[in-house]
């Protein structure tokens, strides 16, 4: 891995074992994703991993063609073997040079290799926090994941308007935590808690 790369299985490895220990009465449960339930998340994880798994393989096709839609994702009833697996080939297809480099296409959107692994990143790190917080379990992302997410965000932003990629940021604190920082570009307050 060069310095525009970074090992994604660390971060897989996180998700992977935060959805194992989801119980089942709480998939209904809100996240600090507006109007998605921690089933919800679990099922745009799953998703989210073939896509991008398959982005990083350029087979483009109905898995990177298809836009997100976070609260309104279903959750398989194999999604406990199922997200596992699509998280282990998530990570081995971005250890490969070829799948940062060039241009693939990630929820409908053509976009450079590169671009496509950072979004990556940020979707495992964000969403990981979203799953950590609304089952109550401790989290701690992989730190290069963690700053490849944090660019991302942070490149994505309009100071002038209050605004990021995925809608208004929650103001952080400059010197807060990284992760904090991450979240509140991303439009999340880092101090949600469960209802």
């Amino acid at each position: 891995m060069d310095a525009t790369t970074i090992d994604l299985n660390p971060q897989t490895l996180v998700i992977a074992r935060l959805a194992d220990t989801v119980r089942d009465a709480q998939l209904t449960d809100p996240t600090p994703c507006p109007g998605c339930s921690v089933g919800s998340m679990i099922g745009h994880l799953l998703g989210l991993s073939v896509a991008f798994r398959d982005a990083g393989r350029k087979q483009l096709g109905a898995t990177t063609d298809t836009a997100p839609d976070v609260a309104g994702t279903a959750l398989p009833p194999g999604w406990r073997t199922e997200l596992p697996k699509a998280l282990e080939e998530l990570a081995a297809v971005w250890r490969e040079p070829e799948s940062w480099s060039g241009t693939t296409r990630a929820g409908g959107v053509d976009l450079p290799g590169a671009v496509a692994g950072a979004v990556a990143a940020d979707e495992l790190v964000i969403h990981g926090w979203d799953l950590a917080r609304a089952t109550g379990q401790e989290y701690a992302p992989d730190e290069g994941a963690l700053r490849m997410a944090h660019g991302f965000l942070a490149a994505a932003e309009d100071k002038e308007r209050g605004e990021g990629i995925f809608g208004p940021v929650v103001p952080v604190r400059e010197d807060a935590p990284l992760l904090d920082r991450a979240l509140g570009l991303s439009g999340r307050d880092p101090s949600w808690r469960r209802p």
